[in-house]
């Protein structure tokens, strides 16, 4: 018996050694195979951190993500094909000249004209472009032509110096690319000063304006909250930032423009009286049924559609649970036109969490599928977006 009993044992060590072994797989191979899932969580290539895509008309994923020093690291830029292959990592920015510190400084991305990619950020302590009073530039890196390495990134800020929490950039398919940031502007110094600048580019990115005001100058703009923005097409612009008209008054809004950005109405989204900034970044993402806008109040999560007439009031949809310090929320759609909204849960200053998620239907109605996963790092965020099958992916 006892002879039974060992060689039993040893064929249980066997299959437990092989089970192992199968799931020991090359990372390319795991992110094909993981994509099979409804909704599946993935981490982002290189160890990274900070991802943000865009999905174009032909069905491929854009993707850019942040990688080394917090203060002074680099963004890398791959595409991931429809049938969830990724290929070589390009260079966006020149060494060091990007920031993931408090995690709404990083990187955005848009594509413009023929899939002309575009990168906004906002600059480190060590970006060589800067502001012309020496202050923290917003860069913006376009792909050449080629597609096969990005320009030198430059900075747009003319005169609307003081930037803090970051900027954003947006395109469309008329060659039109959009660079926003919040600051004080000259001789400002508060917050309740401070306006949402633009940039805009006619050119395809070749060339930007001097930066114009988008925001009502009452409603100021909190310091080191992030922003978001999307072109669609019939010439509508959209942007979405945090307000701070006073120390306790930090109500999200949405910039709306039907002129390809020449002006913009504002709309506010949901009040939160704070007496200090949260630290919170948007999300926008255009599906079958409209414009949806995602953001956090007081550690929940809440998406609503933005665009037309729904802009005046729109109807707020929330994720199933209690909210647990639930933060920078992501956006993606399917051809169904159902909605993915992911989060984080428990992260803040230097503190990693986890992240989670849940389907709704294209009316807005949240379904059973729902889900979370630890391990997300110090400062970062999800992004999203549908597979060809309708499944989701999550970035982390």
């Amino acid at each position: 018996m006892k002879s039974a009993l060992r060689t039993g044992l040893r064929r249980a060590a066997i299959l437990v050694f092989i089970a192992a072994a199968v799931v020991i797989v090359p990372a390319a191979t795991a992110w094909r195979a993981a994509e099979r899932a409804a909704v599946t969580a993935v981490r982002v290539p290189d160890g990274g951190i900070q991802p943000q895509v865009a999905v174009g008309a032909d069905g491929n994923v854009h993707l850019v993500y942040f990688t080394g020093d917090a203060a002074a690291g680099d963004l890398w830029y791959r595409r991931i094909d429809r049938s969830g292959s990724m290929s070589p990592r390009i260079a966006v920015n020149t060494p060091g000249s990007a920031i993931a510190v408090g995690t709404v400084r990083g990187a955005h991305i848009a594509l413009g004209r023929d899939g002309g990619v575009f990168v906004g950020w906002m600059g480190s302590s060590k970006a060589t472009a800067r502001a012309p009073d020496g202050s923290a530039p917003m860069l913006v890196a376009r792909m050449n032509d080629a597609r096969t390495a990005f320009e030198p990134e430059r900075n747009v800020v003319q005169h609307a110096f003081g930037l803090d929490g970051g900027g954003t950039v947006a395109a469309d398919a008329a060659g039109n690319v959009w660079a926003a940031w919040h600051a004080g502007g000259p001789g400002v110094k508060d917050e309740a000063g401070r306006r949402v600048w633009v940039a805009r580019s006619t050119d395809d990115g070749r060339t930007f304006t001097r930066e114009s005001a988008a925001s009502p100058a009452e409603n100021g703009a909190c310091g080191c909250c992030g922003m978001a923005a999307l072109a669609t097409a019939g010439n509508a612009v959209y942007m979405m930032y945090r307000s701070a008209a006073a120390i306790d008054r930090r109500h999200t809004y949405v910039l709306r423009s039907t002129d390809r950005g020449a002006t913009f109405a504002a709309t506010k989204l949901e009040e939160w009286n704070i007496g200090q900034c949260p630290m919170s970044t948007y999300a926008l993402v255009h599906t079958p049924s409209g414009v949806f806008a995602a953001w956090e109040t007081a550690g929940q999560v809440q998406f609503a559609r933005v665009d037309g007439t729904v802009a005046a009031s729109p109807a707020i949809i929330r994720p199933s649970g209690e909210g647990r310090n639930r933060k920078h929320p992501a956006l993606a759609t399917n051809a169904r036109g159902e909605v993915l909204l992911a989060w984080t849960e428990g992260m803040g200053w230097q503190r990693a969490g986890s992240i989670a998620w849940q389907v709704f239907s294209a009316s807005g109605v949240p379904t059973n599928e729902r889900g979370s996963a630890r391990g997300a790092p110090v400062w970062d965020l999800v992004a999203a977006y549908a597979k060809p099958d309708g499944g989701f992916v999550v970035l982390y």
